[in-house]
């Protein structure tokens, strides 16, 4: 969180270079604030997942007031990388979960 908000809050002077849309850096970062959530603590998953999106709403809401530009689309760039990074992260949760419980079985 601490990153995210770093590289969305402070001002800008010059263009950058970084490869990729702005609108894929926010559902990439969004993606990897969620995804250990729901890897590891699922049930913790509800909560963190409307704290992202609290989160990213109050960043676009701060950014004009820091030179940046605060975007709708780059919210739901937020909200799409919330629900890919939970997505992701259930779906190694449960493969995790299957690989134990076959071996537990296996042994």
């Amino acid at each position: 969180m601490v990153s995210i908000a770093i590289l969305t809050l402070i001002p800008i002077n010059v263009p950058t270079n970084a490869p990729g849309s702005d609108k894929t850096h926010h559902l990439l970062a969004f993606a990897a604030l969620t995804l250990p959530c729901a890897a590891l603590y699922p049930k913790a998953l509800l909560r963190v997942a409307l704290a992202a999106a609290v989160f990213g709403a109050t960043i676009e809401v701060i950014q004009p007031y820091v030179g940046r530009q605060g975007e709708v689309a780059d919210f739901i760039a937020d909200v799409l990388g919330i629900g890919m990074g939970a997505t992701l992260g259930l779906l190694l949760h449960c493969g995790c979960r299957t690989r134990t419980a076959s071996r537990a079985i296996g042994s």
